[in-house]
């Protein structure tokens, strides 16, 4: 599978937007249309990375807009960025989403006591390449951090891409302490104190901060999916939700507005 993405707008507007296409050229939600399996056997997952590390913009899938493009939060209508706080510079890994999960906002997590956030599962992605706005990579799951993010449950799931020189070498989440020793410390730290510039109180965690191992992190990341597939079928009615397929794509070919493609496999 082939996924082109192609940017609309200028970066760090309102009206920006990155769409994704398929390899016949139609237009694609990363949301509902890439499988959330690169290798189901061997529980290899496809990530979308929203915002490449050490960059600053808040960018998201746009989980209520047809076709769901990445496009920059905005806060009391204005753009919103991540404060540099010190001694982290923007995102410290590569973050982003798994496709075809989603946080029920409705369902309350019997560890964490909160109920899902209603969005995709967030992944942050340790391997050594930065990688591009949109792009899509295969992850291999380490672990992960319950967020507790304003009351709701934001599950942090701990990855590395499976096709970085290192990953072989990365199978559990104590791989990550012992490889990358300070990396799950800062990634805590980063996740307590980023909307503090924004006058926001410190952020909580389940299980005391403390990360959950592969097989706990893979178990949360399926049931996410069990909880998509109940959305787009229905069972689960926000009405807010929507597979790209249902939609035309007439409206983003009208007018006149410059774009970028760049190519991305799967």
């Amino acid at each position: 599978m082939s996924v082109t993405v192609e940017e609309r707008g200028k970066p760090n507007t309102q009206d920006y937007r990155v769409f994704f296409k398929n390899s016949e050229g139609k237009y694609i939600s990363p949301f509902h249309d890439i499988p959330i399996y690169a290798n189901e056997a061997q529980n290899i997952f496809h990530a979308v990375v929203e915002v490449p590390r050490w960059t600053n913009a808040k960018m998201e899938i746009a989980t209520k807009d047809a076709l769901n493009p990445l496009k920059q939060d905005v806060k009391k209508g204005n753009l919103r960025y991540v404060a540099n706080v010190f001694p982290h510079r923007g995102y410290i890994w590569n973050y982003g989403a798994i496709p075809q999960t989603w946080e029920d906002p409705n369902h309350k997590d019997s560890d964490t006591g909160c109920c899902g956030d209603n969005d995709p599962i967030d992944i942050c992605d340790i391997g050594n390449k930065v990688c591009s706005r949109g792009e899509v990579i295969k992850v291999k799951v380490l672990g992960t951090l319950a967020l507790i993010d304003e009351g709701e449950t934001d599950w942090k799931v701990i990855v590395i891409n499976a096709e970085d020189p290192e990953a072989g070498d990365f199978n559990d989440i104590d791989d990550v302490r012992r490889i990358k020793p300070g990396y799950l410390e800062a990634t805590v730290d980063w996740f307590k104190t980023y909307k503090v510039p924004d006058g926001k109180p410190e952020n909580q965690f389940g299980f005391n901060g403390e990360f959950k191992d592969r097989d706990f992190a893979i178990k949360t990341v399926k049931s996410t999916h069990e909880f998509w597939k109940a959305l787009v079928s229905k069972a689960t009615s926000t009405g807010e939700y929507f597979c790209s397929n249902s939609f035309t794509a007439r409206a983003l070919n009208q007018g006149r507005i410059n774009h970028m493609s760049r190519g991305r496999d799967l």
